[in-house]
């Protein structure tokens, strides 16, 4: 089998949640390799079920980066996490290698085979049309970086720059967020539906389409994207029905892609838990003034430093407090730092004793069952 190397004691593979004082929501892989450098990985639950989702998966010719921040649940969060790095992996064989067509398909393969298994669920699940999942995507290979975006979870460059010859850094925003609170956002979902003065609303201290949902674009969310659902009577008795002419969200995805260059230092993607807190400068100064090991799980304790300051607490005081309530003081937050080293030579001697590998954070972070995930997902890659 293909990726027999990701078959490791649980701790090696996957991290390992916080303890001895520390944080017993957190769970972190402090610093492992790619194909190109080292990367780091963080996630902090807030929520009663861990609805983000995150997963590295490394080879020789290869690095995806995958970050999903589930809403209205963690089944699609978790669908994807399952589902979209094996459609990417098979597109890509078809393909003859990656490009922005061959991750558009699988974002495309993985929405459809979530609408699919709504249809399925919906007379003993009636509540799963109405879950999604923003879906975020870095893909390294042959030095050039392909980012796709679905939503407002966000992926941030660190890049060198020397002035007055001192060596510092900048942040370099390379996603979109799909997010009405964008007025740029706000404007396109506008134009798209112009006989629908309601189409955005302002409730609750924010923007939302149709009163409902801040981002635009998104995995699942079957009930904003399909008429049909609406006028399901399983549906219309879990919920209030909104009637649509016309989709109100699209899981068409942003693709950006760039030849890596010798200045760019590292890469962050992060779920907007941690965007809701820290700038794009701030982050990347952590990163760049701060040692590797560790790193993401630095980022994710300086962003719930920032919710504890807001409330005028401290980090120990939020630590203590259970999952569930604690999502009262911050989201649930995902961190990956993927650091970038062109000068270390070959690739492939870096990953000769680790040639694929693969981690994932845990379904929820008080489960072990992340191993079995971790295995169906290599099984289908394989």
């Amino acid at each position: 089998m293909m990726l027999r190397s990701c078959y490791r004691p649980l701790e090696r593979c996957f991290g390992r949640v916080a303890g001895g004082g520390g944080d017993g929501l957190m769970w972190h892989a402090d610093l492992k390799q790619h194909a190109s450098g080292d990367y780091s990985i963080a996630v902090v639950q807030a929520n009663s079920n861990l609805e983000d989702q995150s997963q590295v998966f490394t080879s020789p010719s290869a690095t995806y980066v995958g970050v999903y921040d589930g809403h209205g649940g963690p089944e699609a969060s978790r669908f994807v996490n399952k589902h979209l790095f094996p459609f990417m992996h098979k597109f890509a064989k078809e393909h003859g290698g990656l490009s922005a067509d061959v991750i558009k398909k699988a974002f495309n393969a993985t929405e459809e085979e979530f609408c699919h298994l709504v249809k399925r669920s919906l007379p003993l699940k009636p509540q799963i049309a109405s879950v999604g999942s923003c879906c975020l995507v870095g893909a390294i290979s042959n030095d050039v970086l392909y980012v796709a975006n679905l939503g407002d979870s966000r992926a941030v460059l660190g890049r060198r720059v020397d002035e007055d010859k001192k060596k510092t850094v900048v942040a370099e925003r390379l996603s979109t967020d799909h997010n009405v609170a964008v007025e740029e956002v706000r404007k396109e979902v506008e134009a798209l539906h112009p006989d629908d003065s309601h189409i955005v609303v302002y409730t609750r201290g924010v923007w939302r389409i149709k009163g409902i949902i801040q981002v635009s674009r998104s995995i699942g969310d079957v009930y904003l994207k399909k008429p049909e659902f609406n006028r399901d009577p399983i549906y219309q008795q879990f919920g209030n029905p909104i009637p649509l002419k016309r989709p109100v969200m699209t899981a068409e995805p942003s693709i950006v892609f760039r030849k890596l260059r010798s200045e760019d230092l590292f890469l962050i993607f992060a779920s907007d838990g941690l965007w809701e807190q820290l700038t794009d400068e701030a982050a990347v100064e952590i990163v760049f003034k701060n040692p590797r090991a560790g790193i993401a799980k630095r980022l994710v304790r300086a962003a719930i430093q920032e919710a504890a300051k807001k409330r005028e607490m401290r980090y120990n005081d939020i630590k203590k407090i259970e999952k569930g309530i604690r999502r009262h003081f911050h989201d649930d937050i995902t961190v990956i730092v993927i650091y970038l080293d062109h000068q270390r030579g070959s690739s492939n001697g870096r990953l000769k004793n680790n040639a694929i590998g693969c981690t994932s954070a845990p379904v929820d972070i008080f489960s072990r069952n992340a191993d079995q995930a971790e295995v169906d997902m290599l099984q289908t890659i394989s």
